[in-house]
């Protein structure tokens, strides 16, 4: 099961932790060593002349492990923190008749910031059973051996250790495409000594999550692509989960930027706030089990009803979409319960390959790179033309001056955007037909577009601060100061100045020549001032 929101478990929810906590306190425990702590006994060396703090390898990929107890009239919990973590779960319940209700229940939790649902799943079903079996001493060492890991740079084939098993991965870039397993193409022999090859650390089995609604998967793409508030009802804390993180990834590269809850409880804080009528549901999408959400959240305009998802190689019934005032008992059967009508028409040509394969039994695996290449190509389609009409709000290269701020981006404007459709539309790159027109429309007032476009915006403004800095160095500064007064010079080598850091504050795209040729500049510059001036501006910032 995942989970995401402060401190993992869902925001808000409160309850006892259990005694055995592995990220309390103590050196022992995965915690970090606090600022300005003496590097002595907690000060390791890495074999490279460094010294590390304990647990800061651990740092890097985990943020602790929690052992945690059910209290059950108050929930799970663990302490709350403002920023998310994804919450990766082992729970275990067995028949004990000498407990309330007759079940011993306790989970084995890891935090992390990173997204690695895949991986972080097969960690736990590595060290997750022994330590049930073995208890704190375990999972102390399977922590010991996650601080020797090297750190998770994109992009690197790493092998990993872990209480005797060695796991192979790769770490996904921001450029790689969805459903690409590059780790497959580095293995080229047999490695004696790797244990396990995962040839994805963070993708869900796509097909398995879809496979109940894969008739309705467009429309469930527009859902998401409009950022529209959806609840997915599950038999199970990892059904739920899975699913919620199969929607989120199915209009992928482009990202989801609201907010969505793999496992959502009634303990959660914002549970008061999503089941609200006196407002609009938020844009969010939840993943529920208990019952009693049927009736609570039955105001929420799409709620996707699952069964239990079937093993690889089994297909359950597909469900009807049904409107949603059918949906009023707990027994309501499984279904995509909205009034939503899709802009677009469906494309009955990926129904017919998936069916086809279904029939055929095909690998699930198979099916997920087929429905993944299809949403990736549905995204892609549609996300061109905004690309195309946003680089165009880029100003000419050649309208930057080195002796003026770097101009502005040009405003978007939703009409203009919209007449360039006509030409650079997504008819060009997709064979599905419908109201391209209305989906952008309500595209751009959702929360996925204005991240995007808030991001998009970011982007080239830094390179727009960047080109400026590489005009900058392409001047004659020292012919330039022979024309201008000893004031005008310092504050130009003050600014000069700024613009350095911001470039190291800000990671502008600069290529390390400019940033040194800019770092040269500035020091003939100041060696051209007067004594006491250059002892002042060498002391100020940094060059």
């Amino acid at each position: 099961m995942a989970l995401r929101g402060p401190a993992g478990l869902g925001p808000g929810s409160r309850g006892p932790l259990d005694e055995s906590v592995a990220a309390a306190e103590g050196r022992e425990a995965p915690a970090l060593v606090a600022a300005g702590a003496t590097l002595e006994d907690d000060e390791e060396d890495d074999g490279r002349g460094r010294g590390l703090l304990r647990w800061d390898g651990f740092s890097a990929w985990l943020h602790c492990v929690c052992v945690v107890g059910f209290d059950l009239e108050l929930g799970q919990a663990v302490e709350k923190d403002p920023a998310y973590f994804y919450g990766y779960v082992y729970f275990r319940q067995v028949r004990d008749k000498t407990l309330k209700r007759g079940y011993f229940q306790k989970s084995l939790v890891l935090i992390s910031k990173l997204p690695y649902i895949h991986f972080f799943h097969t960690v736990l079903k590595q060290i997750a059973p022994e330590y049930f079996e073995k208890n704190e001493p375990y999972l102390e060492a399977a922590c010991n051996d996650v601080d020797r890991w090297p750190a998770p740079v994109p992009g690197k084939t790493l092998h990993l250790p872990i209480m005797g098993v060695v796991m192979k991965v790769r770490i996904p870039t921001c450029y790689d495409k969805p459903g690409t397993t590059q780790i497959v193409q580095l293995t080229q022999q047999v490695d004696s000594h790797i244990s396990v090859i995962l040839p994805t650390v963070h993708e869900v089995d796509l097909f398995r999550c879809f496979c109940p609604v894969f008739l309705h998967s467009q429309m469930l793409w527009e859902l998401v692509l409009l950022g529209e508030p959806i609840v997915v009802m599950a038999p199970s804390p990892s059904e739920s989960s899975e699913t919620v993180l199969a929607l989120v990834n199915c209009i992928s590269p482009l990202k989801y930027f609201s907010d969505f809850r793999p496992y959502f409880t009634i303990h959660d804080s914002e549970f008061k706030e999503y089941t609200t009528r006196t407002q609009a549901p938020p844009s969010v999408i939840l993943g529920v089990t208990n019952p009693f959400f049927a009736k609570t959240l039955q105001h929420w305009p799409h709620i996707i009803r699952i069964g239990d998802l079937k093993p690889a190689g089994e297909i359950p019934k597909q469900v009807k979409v049904k409107k949603l005032k059918n949906l009023k008992t707990l027994d309501s059967k499984p279904g995509v319960y909205t009034s939503y009508k899709p802009y677009l028409n469906r494309d009955e040509e990926i129904i017919k390959q998936l069916q086809k394969g279904v029939q055929q039994k095909r690998p699930s695996e198979a099916q997920s790179v087929i429905l993944r290449r299809y949403f990736l190509e549905l995204t892609q389609s549609f996300i061109i033309p905004l690309e195309r009409y946003v680089a165009s709000l880029m100003p000419l290269q050649k309208s930057i001056s080195p002796w003026k701020s770097p101009p502005q981006l040009r405003q978007f404007l939703p009409e203009e955007f919209m007449k360039t459709l006509e030409k650079t539309g997504p008819q060009l790159t997709s064979r599905i037909k419908g109201d391209w027109i209305g989906l952008y429309r309500h595209f751009l007032k959702s929360p996925n577009f204005d991240g995007w476009f808030k991001t998009r915006r970011k982007e080239m403004t830094q390179k727009l601060e960047a080109l400026h800095l590489e005009a900058l160095c392409e001047e004659d500064l020292l012919l330039w100061i022979q024309k201008h007064t000893e004031v005008e010079i310092v504050d130009l080598v003050l600014k000069l100045k700024n613009k350095l850091l911001q470039a190291d504050r800000e990671h502008l795209p600069v290529k390390p020549d400019t940033m040194e040729k800019l770092r040269t500049h500035i020091d003939a510059i100041i060696l051209a001032l007067p004594e006491d001036l250059q002892g002042i501006l060498f002391k100020t910032g940094m060059t």
